[in-house]
């Protein structure tokens, strides 16, 4: 439906797949927005020592939500095109406007990423100046694995088509760093597991698991473009699902995980705001 200038796609226009892969591009906006929020406004709720893992909390809500919002405005102006488009460029349209918003998510995983793995950090209380060889190696390999990761993707010929060889080169490179990262995480699990309480190893566990369970989505992803003929909404659906999992999910279990150890500590009527009858 058109009015004006304005332009709101939908499936007899763009496609079934289209509008799901805008939904879920919205969603995801959506969610980190209301995970900022919530951080924000949930930091006095927590055990004390963990309350820098709620503003790390609500910067990487930030940073996703204002990328997810921009990855939404690229993808909505190519749906404009794509509707007065033919079918048989649709595809093609389709290939090039995803290399063009891998720009997007790479920017946005250099700087989550790392916040992802300092809440990690935080949960099992590691001092940084005790810690700092093994963190600075931690957060070294991440940022190899973006970076890498986000030249492979640039591997594009004049036409604007991937470069299969070179991209999976590259992707290959970019692996190296993500094999560093769970083996330096389960080293922190095995030397500071025990100097904190049941709640926080929890947090640890699930956290550090989700580097080898969720993160995998994104290599799956970054191969698969290469296929041809397949097509590319659905690793648009898939990263989208995936960050709101480790994103938003990561923000849940180490707020769970602090309440927990605060309510421990501090009854919960000495929570609640005062009140007073009149």
């Amino acid at each position: 439906m058109q009015f004006d200038d304005s332009f709101l796609p939908t499936s007899s226009s763009v496609g079934m797949l289209c509008m799901i892969t805008y939904y879920f591009l919205i969603f995801a906006a959506y969610a980190f927005v209301g995970n900022f929020i919530f951080a924000c406004l949930s930091k006095s709720s927590v055990a004390p020592e963990h309350r820098t893992s709620r503003y790390f909390s609500a910067i990487i809500a930030a940073v996703a939500g204002v990328s997810y919002l921009l990855i939404a405005h690229f993808y909505h102006n190519m749906l404009k095109v794509l509707a007065h488009t033919d079918a048989a460029n649709r595809d093609d349209l389709i290939r090039t406007s995803y290399n063009a918003i891998g720009q997007l998510r790479y920017i946005d995983w250099g700087i989550t990423t790392p916040l992802l793995l300092l809440k990690m950090v935080s949960a099992l209380k590691i001092k940084p100046k005790v810690a700092w060889k093994s963190i600075s190696w931690l957060l070294t390999a991440d940022l190899f694995m973006v970076v890498t990761g986000y030249i492979g993707e640039q591997q594009l010929g004049s036409d604007g088509h991937i470069l299969v060889g070179p991209k999976l080169v590259w992707g290959a490179v970019s692996t190296v760093g993500y094999l560093v990262v769970p083996i330096i995480l389960y080293n922190f699990w095995k030397r500071y597991k025990d100097q904190v309480k049941p709640e926080e190893r929890w947090a640890y566990k699930l956290l550090a698991l989700s580097t080898v369970t969720t993160w995998g989505v994104y290599p799956i992803g970054y191969i698969l473009t290469t296929v041809e003929g397949l097509n590319l909404n659905y690793i648009h659906i898939a990263f989208s699902i995936a960050d709101v999992i480790n994103k938003v999910g990561a923000a849940s279990i180490t707020y769970l995980a602090a309440k927990e150890l605060l309510d421990q500590r501090v009854p919960e009527e000495a929570t609640l705001s005062g009140h007073s009858i009149g």
